[in-house]
């Protein structure tokens, strides 16, 4: 019996989704593939708010990322780091030769406008690279603000967001905040298996792309944004086809269920995994406005072991996830993402209550 893993991702799938992972596969330059393709894209075009061209990835959101800060990046990038995955992206612009300073905050702690305008007015910078939703620390963004400040001051700035951990589950307008690149992947609000990753890519980004050297070769951005324009919706090398059959299906129940309701589902989700924490234990993230609303990162004020935790928990079929890094056995973390629902959370909540009860 598999767990539901309450974990940052890979999330449970759904069994009909599964199915569909194994549909016979199709000759990846046919005319079925290429509408396949085309199928997904314009079904990820609403999740995503957008009109820019979306590229797919047989890859992590990682490939991506590291495809985004390398391509679109002319002159130097700011990345505004609010935990691991920040600095993840920092550490792939210095791994790839592409100038970059990284601008860190504490634990718990977002990304505040005031600090992305003192960077930027500098003038050292082309690019910023921010995390919506960081999964080590259970910190959202407010990507909206950091985009009408681009928009307002720095109108040649582009800016590239890691959406992994909350696109899907929680309403992020790409177009309207004046995103340039959104990057995400199958294995979290999806509620898809991991193994792939999308991104939207503007038009001006693409420009941006073609006057920079040395982009690498799998994750150029310039090769995948032309493959979708002008085969069109191929790719340049052999796709998980059976990613694009299962993500096809899962994008029509999401779209079925309605995005504002999907949202909204995450949202009750996150309040009572809060409400839960806030009685039992204390959150990390102090402020409202900046907690995700796809992950609970919670601050282990009882001491208690989070491993044995887990291991009790496996009893029921059930796994939580430890503090990431430095915050291991410090923090726990609960998602509450892709097609969970209330019933799975209180579920999860009360076999932690009996649990912790039958240790005092």
């Amino acid at each position: 019996m598999s767990k539901h893993l309450f974990i940052p991702g890979p999330v449970d799938v759904s069994e009909d989704v599964l199915e569909k992972m194994g549909t016979q596969q199709i000759g990846h330059r046919t005319k079925a593939a290429t509408a396949l393709q085309k199928s997904v894209s314009e079904k990820l075009q609403k999740v995503f708010y957008t009109n820019h061209l979306m590229v797919v990835s047989t890859s992590s959101g990682s490939g991506l990322m590291e495809g985004a800060i390398r391509s679109f990046t002319k002159k130097k990038a700011a990345v505004f780091s609010i935990g691991s995955f920040g600095d993840r992206w920092y550490k792939m612009a210095i791994a790839n030769g592409v100038a970059a300073d990284v601008f860190k905050v504490e634990p718990g702690r977002h990304t505040r406008v005031e600090d992305v305008d003192k960077a930027l007015a500098t003038g050292d910078y082309d690019t910023i690279t921010i995390t919506h939703n960081e999964t080590s620390s259970g910190v959202m963004n407010d990507v909206e603000a950091i985009g009408a400040l681009l928009k307002e001051k720095y109108p040649d700035v582009l800016l590239l967001v890691d959406a992994v951990s909350s696109m899907g589950g929680v309403k992020i307008d790409v177009d309207g905040w004046g995103i340039d690149c959104c990057i995400t992947s199958t294995q979290k609000c999806l509620g898809l298996p991991a193994g792939m990753a999308f991104a939207s890519i503007s038009e001006r980004a693409y420009a941006r792309a073609k006057t920079v050297e040395n982009r690498g070769l799998y994750f150029d951005m310039v090769s995948l944004y032309d493959f979708v324009r002008d085969k069109p919706y191929q790719y340049p090398s052999t796709p998980s086809l059976a990613h694009l059959f299962a993500a096809d299906y899962q994008l029509d129940r999401i779209l079925e269920e309605g995005l504002e309701n999907r949202f909204e589902r995450h949202l009750n989700m996150a309040r009572r995994v809060r409400q839960w924490a806030s009685e039992h234990f204390a959150l990390l993230v102090e402020d409202e406005k900046y907690m995700s609303q796809t992950l609970t990162t919670i601050v282990n004020t009882k001491g208690i072991s989070v491993a044995d935790l887990n291991k009790k928990l496996s009893a029921y079929d059930m796994a939580l996830s430890n503090g990431y890094g430095d915050l291991k056995e410090k923090t726990f973390r609960i998602s509450h993402m892709a097609d969970y629902t209330i019933d799975d959370i209180n579920e999860l909540l009360a076999r932690i209550d009996t649990i912790l009860e039958e240790a005092e």
